[in-house]
């Protein structure tokens, strides 16, 4: 900020003619009308800006959940392979510690039938689990309809 002459008054300094909300010439006129033919222009690039920016976000979530499927069911399968030779290994193991007991075949029959009865009891549960899909999905929560 410059500094004032030495013979300056106090009241005058050199920014005095900076308007501190005051307009000298009275208020500023107002903006004429916008018509509307532009207004509804405006409105309409608005709105198709609009929609093509939510068809893109919708394009990217989809991209996204692709991607999160992917990788989600070849990890999966990779689990299912692994849980596949653990069972193998268990089956085996118990058939070779059961034939010390009960003899070769029966020990067999033993661990099949225990390894078919926690498969029903695996299945059992993926059904309801599945039934619990299906409710959700359902359009009528009340279960007084058809199910879509």
């Amino acid at each position: 900020m410059p500094t004032p002459p030495p013979d300056a008054k106090p009241d005058q300094r050199p920014y005095d003619h900076v308007s501190h909300g005051y307009a000298p010439d009275g208020p500023a006129s107002p903006p004429p009308p916008v018509p509307l033919d532009i207004i509804v222009r405006d409105v309409v690039d608005n709105l198709a800006a609009t929609a093509k920016t939510e068809l893109a976000l919708l394009e990217a979530r989809g991209a996204l959940a692709g991607h999160g499927v992917k990788w989600a069911s070849a990890w999966g399968f990779v689990a299912a392979c692994a849980l596949l030779v653990a069972m193998l290994a268990v089956a085996f193991g118990a058939i070779l510690v059961l034939a010390q007991y009960v003899g070769p075949l029966f020990a067999t029959l033993i661990v099949a039938a225990a390894l078919l009865a926690l498969a029903a009891f695996a299945g059992w549960r993926a059904r309801r689990s599945a039934g619990d899909v299906r409710t959700a999905f359902r359009a009528d929560l009340t279960n007084e309809g058809v199910d879509d």
